[in-house]
């Protein structure tokens, strides 16, 4: 294709952008997300999927999502299963909940159905304007110091104890160093504002651990492994029974929080790139603004479905691609170019399957440190906020779950308002999610 005929597809004149500089915008917002094609499979391995299977639907579910936002929406966000999401995945719906993962895959793809019907009949909207903006903190916060207690147990600095639950991990031991230096490195990085730090970091970490011994050198690039073991391996039916017949609770328990988390993750992120980017709808906007920024949100739904068929957790945008509309990116060529390069990622499994856990750990925690930071935003001077708020991101890490920080947190606030004679000030979607959370623990 053509210079001419790029610029004629993706509009860059109009946009006030070229060639050049989508290019430049679209390896910017790669090198900046990349990490996720090492950290997916580690964490969804831990569930017994086939590692090199989730490294293939990783770099597929991406490129896809991505191909799609470029095309439908002409936005320059990059795709892919999202952090957070699948933390719960492995960790909640799989280990603590005892789903098989192809159960957990159904899941995600009744999630990415009702995310989609939420997303055409306009239901997405409500949700997110009714969400009050202190709960919406707490939910990104407490997904936050989940990630972070994950990171710290797979990089072995910390270990469970008897009497206290966790305590220090022996830092004498190379792992826990090696994953203490590369948090390190990728904040050193970062502060120096460098492209791709966590990928560094987690490449450092690896070449280290290559160097004393810990890991065995399996080659750089390769053909990409076999899809087969993951790929429309998902079963609908145990999704929606837990394993043993039809469960509403169950159903409600794991596709709510998909659903939540998606809504929340995915728009916020959406909403934030687009108006960095100048791109993002206003009262006044043109009927193509909206429409445009319309299919942009049900570009991030249907990912969801793609990514559930290849064997991958939930598919969403990633907030790291405002570093491309730093870079210059206004179109769909910049996701263009994220799409391809998450294509030529899957020469790389051999690289990808030398990574251990502990080169990973810094990158999870790294993002939950960045996370934390919308703990800045709750209404701490008001109790009726600030404690459902509290009780949302501290039970996520002390319940090992993202769904029970959820029902905390909705429960308390409709509570705390109704108590308060503040009933009014609560919207709809609040009092819906709240009852929502009262029956999963009523039918438990």
């Amino acid at each position: 294709m053509s210079i001419r005929a790029f610029e004629s597809l993706f509009k860059l004149r109009e946009h006030g952008s070229d060639v050049r500089t989508e290019l430049i915008a679209g390896v910017t917002t790669f090198l900046t997300m990349s990490y996720i094609v090492f950290v997916n499979p580690s964490i969804l391995g831990d569930t017994g999927m086939d590692v090199g299977a989730v490294f293939v639907a990783t770099c597929l579910a991406a490129a896809i999502g991505t191909l799609v936002m470029a095309f439908a929406a002409n936005y320059p966000v990059g795709m892919a299963p999202g952090m957070g999401l699948n933390a719960f995945f492995a960790f909640t719906v799989v280990g603590a909940m005892g789903y098989s993962w192809q159960q957990a895959l159904g899941a995600v793809f009744i999630s990415g159905i009702v995310f989609l019907l939420l997303t055409i009949t306009g239901a997405r909207a409500w949700l997110i304007a009714g969400i009050p903006h202190s709960l919406r903190s707490a939910i990104t916060a407490g997904i936050g110091l989940f990630l972070a207690i994950i990171a710290l147990q797979k990089s072995g600095v910390i270990v469970g104890d008897p009497d206290t639950l966790v305590s220090l991990g022996d830092l004498r031991e190379p792992e826990p160093l090696l994953a203490v230096a590369g948090f390190l490195l990728i904040a050193v990085l970062e502060a120096w504002r460098v492209r791709g730090a966590i990928l560094i970091g987690v490449l450092a970490v690896t070449a280290s651990a290559l160097l004393l011994g810990l890991v065995q050198y399996r080659g750089l690039i390769d053909l990409p492994p076999s899809l087969a073991p993951t790929l429309l391996q998902l079963d609908i039916r145990g999704a929606l029974g837990g394993g043993a017949g039809l469960s509403l609770s169950a159903m409600l328990h794991v596709v709510i929080v998909f659903v939540l988390v998606e809504v929340f993750d995915a728009t916020g992120t959406l909403m934030g790139v687009a108006r960095r980017a100048g791109l993002l709808p206003t009262d006044d906007a043109s009927p193509a603004q909206q429409k445009r920024f319309g299919r942009a949100l049900f570009a991030d739904s249907t990912a969801i479905l793609a990514g559930s068929l290849l064997g991958t957790s939930s598919t969403t945008a990633y907030i790291e691609s405002a570093s491309g509309v730093q870079a210059g990116g206004r179109t769909g060529l910049t996701a263009l170019v994220i799409s391809a390069l998450f294509l030529l990622a899957l020469l790389f499994s051999p690289l990808a399957a030398m990574v251990p856990p502990y080169a990973t750990a810094p990158a999870l925690l790294f993002v939950a440190g960045l996370m934390l930071r919308e703990l800045g935003d709750v209404h701490w001077d008001d109790l009726t906020e600030a404690v459902p708020a509290a009780l949302c991101t501290l039970a996520m890490p002390f319940t090992y779950s993202i769904a029970n920080g959820l029902a905390f947190g909705f429960i308390a606030y409709a509570v705390l308002k109704l108590a308060t004679g503040q009933a009014r000030q609560v919207h709809s979607a609040v009092w819906v999610v709240a009852v929502l959370f009262v029956l999963r623990f009523a039918l438990a």
